[in-house]
């Protein structure tokens, strides 16, 4: 593959004096099965590839770190299943993380696990490697849905995984869920919130369900047997769900995200507010020194690109990286502003984006954003900032399309 020559140092307004902070975010392809309604890189029957893999995985992480030992505040293993990967290969990949950067001493350390997987000596051990938040994918409370998504795990699981993670010593545990399925009523989606505020997390996320191309729900959705989401039902979960958590005592800080006070993601915050992020892994993105990239998508191909670099590349690309974008000045002016909005508390600092841009907002996107405030979509926040209102959140992709 033919790269472009990346002479994309960005300018003083676009970084710190000092080095900015990384996210490193590191990809576990492997899943005993795959969700219905899943459109992520991963792949199942592939555990024989776990333990050359992640030796590979350790080596793209010296290698997009180069010699510089560059700071990070977070990492995270998403997937696919990490919690597939035994915990000696967690530790090993974490130890090479604390050899190429400089992660921070209570840096943020998450790893997505699925309740079925949570052996009690299994948390010990992933505690010890350095891990200190869980992010675990409940889905929902009722058999029925589980069953519907190829979910492996019951409610009791789920449970029981919470509880053990207590006692190995967790104290940043997220929940995730999904609203809006076919078949869900208001009443199950309620069922399964209440179930969720029971185990006391510290960080809760609910994604609305969207059938994505190429899953077993587009297939099933196309032959009949799975209804279309239905939008207004979706909305009235979302709404109930928001007053529920804010009278529990969650903050909502993003579209999707509630969090006890000083629980958020620091890992995800860095997605939004476009602060530099390393992917590393097969199909991982990562956004670096003005470039935006991804990599190979199939683990075997991905070990052999790793396996054969023999030369440094710029930062942060590796011999895995499959396709690279420079972002030019209105791309990340656009992905500001839509990133942006999701924080739904903090929303567009005008200041800031002055000072990253060396614009104002009015000049850049006044014509934008004026319509949205007359129709109820846009306000203005008590520290001067442009935020969603209420009304803006549940009909955030209308916003955003006004920026792109």
């Amino acid at each position: 593959m033919t790269q472009p020559s990346l002479n994309t140092e960005p300018s003083p307004a676009d970084r710190p004096e000092s080095e900015p902070w990384l996210a490193l975010y590191l990809h576990i392809p492997f899943c005993h099965v795959r969700c219905t309604y899943c459109a992520f890189n991963i792949y199942t029957k592939r555990e024989g590839l776990i333990a050359p893999y992640m030796a590979a995985l350790r080596r793209e992480i010296a290698l997009a770190a180069g010699s510089a030992r560059r700071p990070a505040l977070s990492a995270y293993f998403g997937g696919g299943t990490p919690s597939l990967v035994p915990a000696g290969e967690i530790a090993a990949t974490l130890d090479a993380c604390r050899s190429a950067f400089a992660l921070q001493q209570d840096a943020e350390i998450t790893l997505e696990l699925n309740p079925e997987s949570a052996d009690e000596a299994y948390l010990r051990a992933l505690r010890q490697t350095g891990i200190n938040r869980l992010s675990i994918g409940m889905q929902s409370a009722h058999a029925s849905e589980l069953e519907l998504y190829a979910r492996l795990h019951t409610l009791a699981d789920v449970r029981q995984a919470v509880w053990r993670a207590r006692a190995a010593g967790f104290e940043n545990i997220s929940l995730d869920l999904i609203y809006g399925s076919p078949r869900q009523t208001l009443s199950m989606w309620q069922d399964s919130l209440h179930a969720a505020l029971a185990l006391e997390p510290e960080h809760i996320s609910f994604y609305g369900l969207t059938i994505e191309e190429g899953t077993t729900f587009e297939r099933w959705s196309r032959s009949g047997r799975i209804a279309e989401p239905d939008p207004d039902l979706a909305a009235d979960m979302y709404e109930w769900a928001t007053d529920t958590l804010d009278a529990a005592g969650f903050e909502q800080y993003e579209i999707s995200n509630w969090a006890r006070p000083g629980r958020e993601s620091r890992h995800n915050l860095q997605y939004w507010r476009c602060e530099p992020y390393l992917g590393l892994g097969a199909g991982a993105h990562g956004y670096a020194n003005g470039v935006r990239y991804d990599t190979a998508l199939r683990p075997e191909a991905y070990i052999a690109r790793i396996d054969s670099q023999r030369a440094p590349q710029e930062f942060p690309l590796t011999a895995a990286v499959e396709h690279i974008e420079v972002i030019d000045p209105p791309t990340a002016m656009a992905e500001w502003m839509i990133m942006g909005l999701r924080l739904v508390r903090d929303g567009i600092d005008p200041a800031e984006f002055r000072a990253r841009f060396g614009l104002s907002l009015e000049a850049i996107y006044g014509s934008a954003i004026e319509p949205l405030r007359e129709v109820g979509l846009l306000e203005t926040g008590p520290a001067g900032q442009l935020r969603l209102t209420q009304r803006g959140r549940l009909l955030g992709n209308q916003v955003f399309v006004a920026f792109i």
